[in-house]
């Protein structure tokens, strides 16, 4: 997991991709892979997609609907 430190800067951590998932996510209930397709291009690869949306789950700020398996944003 890519956080800020004394080598990765702020820019480089996955922090600042964390509003570009809430964004989408807080409009609409969408699935994993619909909406790593409309934000593909924000991110270097799926792994680094895979550690926002774990770092937004451990915080609380999106839950997985399994019945309807889609991504839920939490007020």
């Amino acid at each position: 997991m890519r956080l800020p430190n004394k080598v990765i800067t702020y820019k480089e951590s996955i922090l600042p991709k964390f509003p570009v998932v809430l964004r989408i996510i807080r409009d609409t209930d969408i699935t994993p892979n619909n909406l790593y397709k409309r934000v593909k291009g924000q991110f270097e690869d799926i792994g680094e997609y895979l550690e926002v949306l774990d770092c937004l789950y451990a915080l609380g700020k999106i839950e997985l609907d399994e019945k309807r398996g889609v991504i839920h944003y939490v007020d």
